[in-house]
C-alpha cells in the first residue's frame, strides 16, 4: 500500500470522522475506520438511545425522510417521539430481557402512515448504548416465501455434500435463489491472501468469471476484519447516498459509534467504487468461517438497479453462512477421506517398524517409506547428527542452512502443533530459489524442541499459468477532494500470468497428517527413551555388581591362593629326591596358582577399566605411541624385530594412560604372536575422509580418524576373528606363544569403547593382523 511521509492528522483522531465527508485517501486507505464510518445508507434510518430511559442521543441526518421527523427535532426526546408510545415498550421489553449485546435482533415492524413506509426495526447494544435500525420492510402484499422449508432444503443439500467444491457449488445455488441476485459467487481466499471465484451460479447472461483469480488488495484488512465478526453485509444501493449521524461524535464520551454490527453501517467509497467499476449495483455479503479465520466469502451480486434485502431474507442468509461455516470441515474430511486413511495407515507401519527395530531411520530404509504416505518428491529428517534422506531433496548443506531458518519460524518454535508449511518457500527464505527444482514447497515438523530434531517433506515447483480477473499488478492513484487517494481497479479484463517457484499446495489433509504423525512420533520416542532408560539402569547396576565381584575376587581369592602356594612351595622343598612323582605334582600345583594368581591379576585389572574415571586432555598421540614403543621394546631381546611410525601421529582428546595402555598391549601382541625371523609392526593412522581399509570397518568409522598396529605375524583365521575379544578367550596352548590369560585384547576393547570408539581387526592366516580402532574425541567416562 503506498503511503506518504508527511501529511495532516487523519480525521478520526479526534473521534470525528465520515466517509461521506472525509472520504479516504493513499494515507488512510489500509487503516480506514470502517466499523466507525459516522454514516449510513440512506435507504434505511438509525438512532442512538440511552439504555436505561431511551433518551436520543444521536439520530441519522435523513431522519425526517424515513422518520417524517426533522433530526433536530429527535435529539434529546424519548425513543417514542421517533417511533411512538406502543413500539418503544418493545423495545424496552427486549432490552430489559438482554442478550442484544453486538447482536441485532428484530424487535418489531412499525405500520405504514402518511408518506412513511412500514419499517422493520432491530436492536443491539454496543459501548453503553443501544442503536436502534428502521429499514423499509420491502414486504408487498403478497405471500412471504417459506423461509423455515427453504433453510430445511438448504441445509439438506449442504450436508450432503462430499467435497468442498460440491459443497461451494451448492451454496452458490442455494444462496441465488434465496436472495434472487443475479450473480452469486463462493470467494475462496489462497495462503497468500489473494482470492479465487471458486465456485458461481449466474443468469445466463452474465459472462462466466469461475476460475478467476483477485489480488488481496481487492479486499483489504479492514473489511476481512468486519467479515470476523458479522454475518451478513448488505449494499442494497451502490449508488446510494449516505447520511451522517447528528452529532457525528457521542455527546458525552466524543467517541465515534461503533457500527460494526449495524446493517446500514455507510459503506467505504473504495468499496462501492469498487462495485461500480464492475457494474455492479446492489450487493450482498457473507463470510464463510473456518476456525475463527476467514477461509471466504459469499458474495452476492445484481446489475439492474437496486435491490433491497430484507431483514427475513438477511437473516436466512446469515444462518446459511453459518452452516456452510459448520459443514466446511466435513466436507473437507469427506473429500479426502480416502488419502487420509491411506496416509495414517502408512505412517502407522513406519511407527510400528521403527518401535520394532530401534529408530527413525527406518523411515528411510524398507517399505513403506517416507514417500508412501504424503504425496511429495523428497524427505528428509535429522537424526543422530546426520540428514536421513530419500527422493529429491536439498543437499547436507543446504538442508543444514534450512534448518537453521526454520528453527527461528514461530510455527515450529512456538506454536502448538509444531507444524510449517508452505508451497512457495522462497518468500520466506530467498536462497531456496538454488533448490526451487527439488523444493519449492516445504511442509515440516519440529520433533524436539531446543535441538535440530526437523522431519520435512519437499515438493519441486510448478509452474502455473494464473487467470486474473484483471492486471493484479496495476494499482491507479487520482486526485479526490481530499488530496490523492488509490482508486479501485476499473479493468477486469482477463489476465493472464505465469507463476514460478511455487509447488502445488499443501492440502490441510496432509498437514494435519503431518502434525500427527509428529505426536505418534513423539510418543514413540519417548517410549524407547524410557526403555532405553531402564536398560540403562539395568545395565549400570549389572556392571557395579561385575565390577564388585571382580574386585572381591581379585583381593579375596588371592588370600587362599597364596597360602596354597606357599604350603605347595614348602612341601616341594621338603621332598626327596627319589620321590619324582610327588615332586612332579608339586610342580604342576606350583604352576596353576601362578596361573590362578595372573587370572585374578588380570580380571581385577579388567574390573578397573570399567571403574576408573577417565582423564580426559588434548594429548599428543606419537608421544604416548613411542612410550609406548619403549615399554614394549624393553621386553623383547630379538635385535630382527622392528616397529616404524612413518608418520607422525595426531593430537586426540583422550586419557593419555589409558590409550598408551592400548598401544602396549597391541604391540606386545604384535611381537608375541610372530613366528617370522623378521618382524615388522607399523603404526599410524587413517585421516578422516581418507580411503578406508578394506571392508570390515564399522558403521560411522569414516567419520573419525582411524589408528592401527599392524604386524606380519601368525594372523588369524576367519572363524575365531569373532571370540578373540572375549575375557580369558586363547586361542592357543596355554605355553605357546609365551602364554598369557587371554584378557589383553578385552581390557583393549573396554579401553576404546571408553572412550567411545570402536575397535576390529583384518588378519590373514599366516600372514599378519591389523587392529584397527578410533577415538572420537569427545569420549567420557
Amino acid at each position: 500500500m503506498v503511503t506518504l511521509a508527511s501529511g495532516p492528522a487523519l480525521p478520526w483522531s479526534n473521534g470525528v470522522y465520515s466517509v461521506k465527508r472525509h472520504g479516504v485517501t493513499i494515507t488512510n486507505c489500509d487503516s480506514e475506520p470502517v466499523q466507525t464510518p459516522g454514516c449510513i445508507q440512506a435507504h434505511g434510518a438509525l438512532l442512538v438511545v440511552r439504555p436505561s430511559d431511551l433518551e436520543i442521543l444521536q439520530v441519522s441526518e435523513n431522519a425526517r425522510a424515513i422518520l417524517g421527523h426533522d433530526a433536530a427535532d429527535l435529539l434529546g426526546r424519548p425513543l417514542s417521539a421517533a417511533v411512538g408510545e406502543e413500539p418503544q415498550a418493545s423495545v424496552r421489553q427486549f432490552l430489559d430481557r438482554g442478550g442484544a449485546d453486538n447482536n441485532p435482533l428484530y424487535v418489531v415492524t412499525l405500520p405504514a402512515s402518511a408518506g412513511v413506509a412500514a419499517l422493520d426495526v432491530t436492536v443491539h447494544t454496543v459501548d453503553g448504548v443501544a442503536v436502534i435500525e428502521l429499514e423499509a420492510t420491502g414486504r408487498t402484499d403478497g405471500i412471504e416465501p417459506d423461509y423455515v422449508g427453504l433453510l430445511q432444503k438448504t441445509v439438506s443439500r449442504l450436508q450432503s455434500a462430499t467435497s468442498v467444491g460440491e459443497l461451494s457449488r451448492i451454496l452458490s445455488a442455494e444462496v441465488r435463489a434465496i436472495t434472487g441476485f443475479g450473480r452469486v459467487m463462493i470467494y475462496k481466499f489462497h495462503a497468500d491472501g489473494h482470492g479465487e471465484v471458486f465456485a458461481e451460479s449466474r443468469d445466463e447472461a452474465y459472462a462466466p468469471w469461475l476460475g478467476l483469480h483477485y489480488p488481496a488488495e481487492d479486499i483489504p484488512r479492514p473489511a476481512r476484519e468486519i467479515f470476523k465478526r458479522v454475518w451478513c453485509r448488505p449494499v442494497p444501493d451502490v449508488a446510494g447516498s449516505l447520511a451522517e449521524l447528528v452529532p457525528l461524535a457521542h455527546p458525552v464520551s466524543n467517541a465515534p459509534l461503533t457500527m460494526t454490527q449495524c446493517a446500514l453501517r455507510g459503506p467505504s467509497i473504495m468499496y462501492t467504487e469498487y462495485l461500480r467499476n464492475m457494474g455492479v449495483t446492489a450487493g450482498l455479503t457473507m463470510p464463510i468461517r473456518q476456525g475463527g479465520e476467514l477461509w471466504g466469502l459469499i458474495a452476492c451480486h445484481h446489475y439492474a438497479g437496486p435491490r433491497h434485502v430484507s431483514y427475513p431474507v438477511r437473516a436466512a442468509c446469515e444462518f446459511v453462512a453459518q452452516i456452510a461455516s459448520l459443514q466446511l470441515h466435513s466436507a473437507k474430511e469427506r473429500e479426502h477421506v480416502l488419502y487420509r486413511l491411506r496416509v495414517e495407515s502408512v505412517h502407522n507401519d513406519l511407527l510400528a517398524r521403527a518401535a520394532h527395530e530401534g529408530g527413525l531411520a527406518t523411515f528411510f530404509d524398507g517399505q513403506p517409506g517416507m514417500l508412501e504416505g504424503l504425496e511429495a518428491g523428497g524427505a528428509a529428517l535429522y537424526q543422530d547428527g546426520k540428514w536421513w534422506k530419500v527422493g529429491d531433496t536439498p543437499s547436507d548443506e543446504e538442508l543444514d542452512a534450512l534448518a537453521r531458518h526454520l528453527e527461528g519460524r514461530p510455527e515450529l518454535a512456538r506454536s502448538t502443533r509444531r507444524v510449517y508449511a508452505t508451497d512457495s518457500l522462497q518468500q520466506d527464505y530467498p536462497p531456496a530459489a538454488a533448490f526451487a527444482d527439488r523444493a519449492s514447497g516445504v511442509l515440516a515438523v519440529a520433533l524436539a524442541q531446543g535441538r535440530r530434531s526437523l522431519m520435512m517433506w519437499f515438493r519441486p515447483e510448478t509452474i502455473r499459468v494464473v487467470e486474473w480477473g484483471g492486471n493484479p499488478h496495476d494499482k491507479p492513484t487520482t486526485l479526490g477532494p481530499h488530496g490523492p487517494r488509490l482508486t479501485p481497479r476499473a479493468s477486469f479484463e482477463l489476465f493472464r500470468e505465469s507463476v514460478r517457484n511455487r509447488s502445488l499446495p499443501w492440502l490441510d489433509v496432509e498437514v494435519d497428517a503431518a502434525a500427527r504423525l509428529r505426536v505418534l512420533v513423539m510418543d514413540v520416542i519417548v517410549g524407547r527413551a524410557e526403555q532405553l532408560a531402564d536398560l540403562n539402569a539395568d545395565l549400570t547396576r549389572s556392571n557395579q555388581e561385575l565390577d564388585a565381584f571382580a574386585h572381591a575376587a581379585g583381593h579375596d581369592l588371592k588370600e587362599p591362593l597364596r597360602g596354597i602356594q606357599q604350603f605347595a612351595n614348602q612341601l616341594l622343598e621338603s621332598a626327596t629326591r627319589t620321590d619324582e612323582e610327588q615332586r612332579s605334582k608339586l610342580e604342576v600345583l606350583m604352576r596353576l596358582t601362578m596361573r590362578m594368581d595372573s587370572l585374578l591379576d588380570s580380571l581385577l585389572h579388567f574390573s578397573r577399566v570399567g571403574r576408573t574415571t577417565l582423564d580426559l586432555e588434548s594429548t599428543d598421540l606419537d608421544t604416548v605411541a613411542r612410550e609406548a614403543l619403549e615399554m614394549v621394546g624393553s621386553r623383547t631381546t630379538n635385535p630382527s624385530s622392528e616397529v616404524v611410525i612413518p608418520r607422525e601421529l595426531p593430537r586426540v582428546h583422550c586419557d593419555r594412560v589409558r590409550v598408551r595402555d592400548i598401544f602396549v598391549n597391541l604391540l606386545s601382541n604384535a611381537l608375541k604372536y610372530n613366528d617370522k625371523p623378521s618382524k615388522q609392526i607399523e603404526v599410524g593412522y587413517i585421516a578422516r575422509g581418507e580411503n578406508l581399509p578394506r571392508p570390515g570397518a564399522p558403521p560411522g568409522a569414516a567419520e573419525h580418524t582411524i589408528f592401527f598396529v599392524k604386524d606380519n605375524g601368525i594372523g588369524i583365521s576367519d572363524k575365531h576373528l569373532g571370540p578373540i575379544f572375549t575375557l580369558f578367550r586363547r586361542l592357543h596352548a596355554e605355553n605357546e606363544f609365551g602364554g598369557g590369560t587371554g584378557a589383553g585384547l578385552t581390557i583393549v576393547q573396554k579401553l576404546v569403547e571408553r572412550h567411545h570408539g570402536q575397535i576390529w581387526v583384518d588378519s590373514t592366516l599366516g600372514w599378519g593382523s591389523t587392529f584397527f580402532f578410533t577415538l572420537p574425541g569427545d569420549g567420557g567416562p
